[in-house]
């Protein structure tokens, strides 16, 4: 067989990335009160009430920190140790 003489060098990972599909308990609770929260702010603004827009962001800010929280507490996608080569 003939050589690829015009092959680029390629960079392989040491190991496989941990794969979940981001489907990790604080991707669930993140992502379950940010749609509780906008519906919550919908409804507000369907029937022009402040106080239910203001609680609607406050469950979108509360459900994006407890995701955060959590994934820091280990119950989310991990972070890679190790840096790729950028090309």
């Amino acid at each position: 067989m003939a050589e690829n003489s015009n092959a680029d060098n390629v960079y392989l990972p040491d190991a496989a990335p941990f794969h979940n599909e981001g489907k990790t308990v604080a991707a669930w609770v993140a992502m379950t009160g940010v749609t509780l929260g906008a519906i919550i702010a919908a409804i507000g603004f369907l029937a022009p009430t402040m106080w239910v827009i203001v609680v609607g962001a406050v469950v979108v800010v509360g459900s994006l920190v407890a995701g955060a929280v959590l994934r820091s507490l280990g119950h989310g996608q991990p972070r890679s140790s190790v840096r790729e080569p950028r090309a």
